[in-house]
């Protein structure tokens, strides 16, 4: 995903202090984009995964899809069950061992930040402060990682959005008369 003001604007969040909500902020006189972004862009990408895996075995969709190019095949895909596993595996490949640990305590166990602390022997700010550079970390990877990114869920669900212009409208596909 390249990282503009037309994309992070969406995302951004209104009160943020840095980018007052435009999704970009100056950095050394260039333009990046705002910590808000990339949390956001995680927050979007856990939503999903919950939801995947809330859905469980019980709804396990297998999905008949084409593989682009000249010879067009098709494969099965479980799409739920590989977006739980790119999830998994891109933040263990991503975070240190303790920021890993903390990930894994919070977000796929559920822990709320008392017991975190305790476990972790850590602060309540330290706490905080280590959960949204975890969700900065993996917030722009999810969303730079290539071929496939995890952000927005909706393509990696459903391929690329192609949006027709009314003055371009695509061509009816019409059957050949046989004679």
């Amino acid at each position: 995903m390249q990282w503009n003001r037309s994309n992070a604007i969406g995302i951004a969040k209104v009160s943020c202090v840095f980018c007052h909500g435009n999704g970009t902020r100056l950095s050394r006189g260039r333009e990046v984009p705002c910590h808000c972004a990339f949390r956001a862009a995680f927050r979007a990408c856990f939503n999903r995964f919950r939801e995947c895996n809330a859905a469980g075995a019980r709804t396990s969709t297998v999905f008949w899809e084409s593989s682009g190019g000249s010879k067009a095949r098709r494969f099965y895909s479980r799409k739920n069950e590989e977006y739980l596993a790119d999830f998994c595996l891109v933040s263990r490949r991503l975070l240190s061992d303790f920021n890993y640990k903390l990930f894994r305590y919070h977000y796929l166990l559920g822990a709320d930040w008392k017991l975190c602390c305790r476990q972790l022997k850590m602060e309540r700010g330290a706490f905080f402060h280590a959960i949204y550079t975890i969700e900065q970390q993996l917030g722009r990877a999810f969303a730079e990682l290539k071929p496939y990114p995890l952000y927005p869920p909706a393509e990696y669900f459903h391929g690329p959005i192609q949006v027709h212009s009314p003055e371009r409208s695509p061509e009816p596909f019409v059957l050949p008369l046989s004679a």
